[in-house]
């Protein structure tokens, strides 16, 4: 774990709510982190059962979700200054956050998201283009690891799901971004298939040196969990609110 390099995410008192008033009583969801530190390097397990905020988690990270009020919320990618995520948020800099996310993040999701008119080459590049950026053998070099070369000229309609799983971890990874996120990147696979996905993402998130958080209820067992942290997790209720807590 490589906690002597500076942290990727700096969050303190981090708190996205759902909520909805009955009779003046205060019902929903709340996603609350008291305190998180991810160093550049880490691989961070989200783990909980559906419902518990992982997905909500992930799409903080992923400067996606704007949260409702934080005392520390900053990102700093690849040694630069760290940025101060909720300015951002509360002057409305949607420029400034779509640029961070668009070059420093890599984001997989549960389904793939893959464009069905783009070939699988196509959407690997797709990052690489929209920033303008030569992807040179990088596309060839991630296909071949993650056994998809085969499949570079197909349509995503004309993959199986692993393979379409596939091409969607080698296209978040393919502009090399500093942090990898993935929501659930196996729930739609069979067990077998799930288990060589999660080996391939693993292996080449630590290769490339790259940050990665995996939102999942079912990650590997623990005794293969080599280099991997889990984040404490717990379910509180008051009333008719439920409040999930992640920290570590």
């Amino acid at each position: 774990m490589a906690t002597s390099s500076p942290p990727v995410y700096v969050c303190r008192e981090l708190v996205k709510r759902r909520l909805a008033a009955t009779e003046g009583v205060a019902a929903g969801f709340e996603l609350r982190v008291p305190r998180l530190k991810i160093h550049a390097g880490e691989v961070i397990v989200l783990r909980g059962q559906s419902g518990c905020g992982k997905s909500t988690l992930l799409d903080l990270l992923a400067l996606a979700l704007r949260p409702d009020t934080a005392e520390t919320f900053s990102f700093r990618p690849e040694h630069r200054e760290p940025t101060d995520l909720l300015r951002l948020w509360s002057r409305g800099d949607l420029n400034a956050l779509g640029r961070l996310r668009g070059e420093r993040l890599g984001y997989v999701l549960q389904t793939g998201g893959l464009l069905p008119f783009l070939t699988a080459r196509e959407n690997i590049a797709l990052a690489c283009r929209l920033l303008g950026r030569n992807p040179g053998g990088q596309i060839e070099r991630l296909a071949e690891r993650l056994g998809i070369t085969a499949q570079l000229d197909k349509r995503p309609g004309q993959l199986s799901v692993g393979e379409r799983q596939r091409v969607a971890i080698a296209r978040a990874m393919a502009h090399r971004p500093g942090v990898i996120l993935a929501d659930e990147p196996t729930a739609s696979v069979d067990p077998v298939t799930a288990v060589a996905i999660r080996e391939l993402l693993l292996e080449l998130v630590q290769k490339s040196g790259m940050t990665a958080i995996i939102a999942t209820h079912d990650w590997m067992p623990e005794a293969t969990l080599s280099g991997v942290q889990v984040l404490e997790h717990r379910i509180e209720r008051d009333g008719a609110l439920t409040r999930s807590l992640f920290w570590n």
